[in-house]
């Protein structure tokens, strides 16, 4: 260990904030083994020896969508090639929905023909069938849709889905914050400044949410860390975000799959710098539907304190990008297990990190 990696982490451990320009060092000068050590240290810190994992499904109500996001594998632009759900089929999926099912995540493409009636409407119908449930729903890219469709500001679109039954909203849109490179992947989608200040309006109105990278594609680790500070920013005015989760891009099927795909040493990287460099976001969370269960258990060591879900083989947003993970599914029992055999206790929780006894 160099004498700067030695004082960087050492004043990481200490409490210290990493600089973005610090934690591209480590990046570049860290061993695996020292960035697993100090994330190991930090998640032990912030959440002892546990591991969450939570009992939930996806609903993806429409892969139809506006967006010509360059890296996206799900969307399509012609309704005859994907699909559009009513409410009815919605409604269906809910009703078979096992009862110890806590969360439900709901995120699909930006459809012309769902705008913030159709949502509101199917929001307060799942809440009749099942009150008890979290609703943890639409991107940023989502909301700021639902604004342009009916001329409203985001604002409104909020405090209305909150009103209907919106609990929680997910991290995605967020993608890479970085202008030149969104310009590159998703030119059409909202910028930096519109997905920040939509969760900024939603922790104000009482709406957590999670945070999410995109990394992988044709950023630089410079640009990795600069979106991660923006979040960390956010995150000291708010206190909003409940985990943050970094997400591998997957080259299958999409205008991207020329550029190969990360290794795992990189990834590893990422987890652990993520948990070093977030001193104020309390969890990082592993999705295992990117990333496959192998490496989901093996992350464990390297940061991460989220499992993440059950998931029912309720997504394809993934499995169509080419994840391991083709038809995502995890019982309880093999969370647990999963949990266990990497040294750790399995805590059931809530979607927001309350234990389950």
């Amino acid at each position: 260990m160099n004498d700067e990696t030695e004082k960087l982490l050492k004043y990481c451990l200490e409490g210290g904030q990493l600089s973005v320009n610090q934690c591209v060092y480590l990046f570049e000068n860290a061993s695996l083994s020292q960035l697993a050590w100090s994330a190991h240290k930090i998640r032990t810190q912030k959440n002892k020896n546990i591991v969450y994992f939570v009992q939930n499904q996806h609903i993806e109500p429409t892969n139809v969508c506006v967006f010509q996001c360059r890296f996206c594998s799900f969307s399509v632009v012609s309704k005859e090639k994907g699909w559009s759900k009513s409410h009815a089929e919605i409604i269906q999926e809910v009703k078979q929905l096992n009862n110890s099912v806590k969360e439900l995540h709901i995120v699909g493409g930006a459809n012309p023909d769902y705008n913030l009636d159709f949502y509101s409407l199917l929001l307060k119908e799942i809440k009749k069938l099942r009150p008890d449930i979290h609703i943890k729903a639409f991107t940023a890219a989502e909301i700021q849709y639902m604004s342009q469709l009916d001329n409203i500001g985001t604002e409104t679109v909020l405090a209305t889905l909150k009103e209907a039954g919106l609990n929680s909203m997910p991290g995605g849109g967020a993608e890479i914050f970085n202008p030149d490179i969104r310009s590159q992947i998703c030119p059409d989608k909202l910028n930096a400044q519109q997905w920040l200040s939509i969760h900024n309006k939603a922790h104000l109105l009482g709406i957590p949410s999670n945070a999410t990278l995109l990394y992988g594609h044709l950023e630089t680790p410079l640009q990795r860390f600069e979106h991660m500070e923006m979040i960390r920013n956010l995150q000291k005015e708010t206190g909003g975000f409940n985990a943050f989760i970094p997400l591998k891009f997957k080259n299958r099927n999409n205008q991207l799959s020329y550029i190969q795909e990360t290794g795992i040493i990189e990834d590893l990287k990422m987890f652990a710098l993520s948990r070093l460099f977030f001193n104020n976001i309390e969890h990082l969370k592993v999705y295992w539907p990117a990333f496959g269960k192998q490496f989901a258990s093996i992350v464990l060591a390297f940061g991460a304190d989220d499992l993440d879900g059950t998931i029912q083989n309720s997504t394809k947003i993934y499995s169509l990008a080419g994840s391991d993970e083709e038809n995502p599914e995890m019982s309880c029992d093999e969370a647990k297990t999963i949990i266990q055999s990497a040294g750790f206790m399995p805590v059931e929780r809530d979607a927001l990190y309350n234990s389950i006894v």
